[in-house]
């Protein structure tokens, strides 16, 4: 059941106390000490910046200062303003100003100075006129960015000229802006979570089945009939690595650079956790997870049907009461917290009940060598 076209388709509380002036003064408060930082942002730190205990705490420490000391001096240097930032061990705060006679207010804190020709509000006005060219000049760049040391817009693009007919399409000041050749191709990393929604080649909507691994590549496992081998994903971003429809109603998706997880989702956003795939009995309740009606629950009525639909007929299937609509198809079936299998197809819908078909899961981990994320 897949969905074409899916894609388109407090008030404040003030007390005000009146105090007696024969009242004594009460003393004020004492500053309260500053918490020690939590063991395991040390732990992290020493993890991955290679850092001891020692240098972690004192790094911590002058990044908050750090973050006072700017937010003083960028009020105070108002339209002057170029922007702040920490040397490499953050032991010195740098501080950006467009006019040499701030310095000393500069210093007068503790910070650096820097003087440059632009001050931070026409670099951000030169970035978002690069994040307001047309969508084809954009599509050559990987990403743009504010570079406060070296007070210019930086472009990073697969090729110079891609990015310089971005900066071009804008119409931004050039000489604001550089062009760095990269090979980083960002993308989002999305949880693989069951039940939830992806697209195929941009027009086409089914399910997410189970999160899945094959050796260290993250993916899931769906319907075969959502798409074929070959077939590019979004939401996450991936590709359909093997698919079989009709006969079997499987495939399998790889998808790296994002994240299995061992769930399903449940009633309400919840997420429910998958534990193995062990078969459940004929009469079990089960429940399936889907993009376009959610969590429904039925009871599994016969295993290792075959079903005919248009396209040819279909073994070894299950046969439910859970009801499903179209754009459900690939979703998960689950029984307590074990996976059961993908949404095949079925009759009916959720609003007059209906009976549904999924394929078992075992048959595809098998195939295809995938392991099966649980928690």
């Amino acid at each position: 059941m897949f969905s074409r076209g899916s894609l388109l388709a407090g008030a404040a509380t003030v007390a005000l106390y009146m105090v007696s002036s024969l009242a004594p003064a009460a003393a004020a408060p004492a500053p309260l000490a500053p918490k020690p930082p939590s063991p395991s942002v040390i732990d992290a730190l020493q993890r991955d910046l290679g850092l001891t205990a020692e240098q972690a705490v004192a790094r911590l420490a002058n990044e908050e200062r750090a973050m006072t000391t700017e937010s003083a001096l960028s009020g105070a240097l108002g339209d002057k303003y170029a922007g702040a930032w920490l040397n490499g061990d953050a032991s010195q705060l740098l501080v950006a100003t467009s006019d040499a006679s701030t310095a000393d207010a500069i210093k007068a804190k503790g910070a650096q100075p820097v003087v440059v020709s632009r001050t931070l509000a026409q670099l951000n006005a030169v970035k978002d006129q690069l994040d307001q060219a047309p969508a084809q000049a954009k599509a050559g760049a990987s990403l743009w960015y504010v570079d406060l040391p070296t007070n210019t817009v930086v472009v990073l693009a697969a090729q110079q000229a891609a990015g310089e007919a971005l900066v071009a399409a804008a119409g931004v000041d050039k000489d604001a802006v550089r062009v760095t050749v990269s090979a980083e191709q960002p993308k989002p990393f999305i949880d693989i979570i069951g039940g939830n929604a992806y697209y195929i080649n941009g027009t086409t909507r089914c399910s997410i089945g189970f999160s899945v691994t094959k050796g260290s590549t993250p993916g899931f496992v769906t319907a075969g009939h959502c798409g074929r081998a070959g077939a590019s994903t979004t939401n996450p971003t991936g590709t359909f690595q093997g698919s079989s429809f009709p006969g079997n109603d499987y495939a399998w998706v790889a998808a790296p650079g994002n994240t299995p997880r061992p769930w399903v989702k449940g009633s309400g956003g919840a997420n429910v956790v998958v534990r193995g795939s062990t078969q459940a009995v004929v009469g079990s309740s089960i429940c399936r997870s889907g993009s376009t009606t959610g969590w429904r629950c039925g009871t599994i009525q016969q295993h290792n049907a075959s079903v005919t639909y248009p396209q040819g007929t279909v073994s070894g299937l299950t046969r439910t009461s859970a009801c499903a609509e179209p754009g459900d198809s690939g979703g998960s079936f689950i029984s307590g917290s074990q996976a059961q299998g993908m949404t095949s197809g079925g009759s009916g819908n959720c609003r007059s009940g209906g009976t549904t078909y999924h394929q078992p899961v075992n048959e595809a981990l098998s195939v295809y060598g995938l392991t099966l994320t649980v928690g």
